[in-house]
């Protein structure tokens, strides 16, 4: 369970509180609002599952050994830029990644939820199916109600083992390098774009690489990134 940028100690105890009545024991925060986070350590029932909650300054350090980054969101006005799934069909793809990888199910601020650079992280996200008059829920009551979908059938049949899946922060390493061999390519002088790291970073994920074929890619990058480099250095 990842909290991000999260302000009321009341939301963060609960959300801990449910992870405790669902059997989840791995909170990070990021960049939590410090005296909030003080606060909450002394939630009702789960103040040993906040004293051990893990702290991050972003994202991306959070969620760097998962192989499946799920982000919430209400939906509102906003244009997504990944699959959306509904809550019962999500919990079902988390539950089967959880026999065989670490999976992180990412919550944002109460007032403004998960940013978009925040989203980029994720490959795909969830929604709970609210109606439409007041379709954002409490945090607490969020976490609660996902966690309870996730174990509520946890009974399901034995699945092949499949490869493993990239981890988050092998995912990023990749698209750090990508990022790097179009900028010295000049790729990225020919169209300017805002938010380019975004939409890069998403393109990566949608990959699913797996575990096997990361360092691969990491090494023909690299490569790639110091030919093009080697060569623009005068002679002598």
């Amino acid at each position: 369970m990842v909290l991000v940028a999260t302000r009321n100690p009341l939301n963060i105890g609960a959300a801990a509180r449910a992870m405790s009545n669902f059997g989840f024991a791995r909170l990070r925060i990021v960049n939590p609002y410090e005296v909030a986070f003080r606060e909450a350590r002394s939630a009702v029932g789960a103040s040993a599952l906040l004293a051990n909650a893990e702290e991050y300054k972003n994202v991306a350090e959070a969620v760097a050994d998962c192989t499946l980054v799920v982000g919430t969101t209400a939906v509102r006005h906003r244009e997504l830029q990944h699959p959306l799934r509904r809550l019962e069909y999500g919990a079902r793809l988390i539950r089967k990644h959880l026999g065989s990888s670490r999976v992180a199910l990412l919550f944002g601020s109460e007032k403004f939820g998960l940013s978009n650079e925040d989203l980029s992280h994720c490959h795909w996200l969830m929604r709970i199916p609210t109606c439409e008059e007041n379709i954002s829920m409490n945090l607490g009551q969020a976490v609660a109600v996902c966690l309870y979908e996730v174990v509520r059938d946890a009974k399901f049949a034995a699945q092949p083992e499949k490869p493993k899946t990239a981890t988050a922060g092998e995912v990023e390493r990749i698209t750090r390098i990508l990022l790097d061999a179009m900028r010295a390519s000049g790729y990225l002088n020919r169209r300017r774009i805002s938010d380019v790291e975004d939409r890069i970073r998403r393109l990566v994920r949608r990959l699913n690489l797996p575990a096997r074929d990361a360092e691969v890619w990491l090494g023909i990058l690299r490569q790639i990134v110091w030919k093009m480099r080697s060569e623009k250095k005068p002679e002598g």
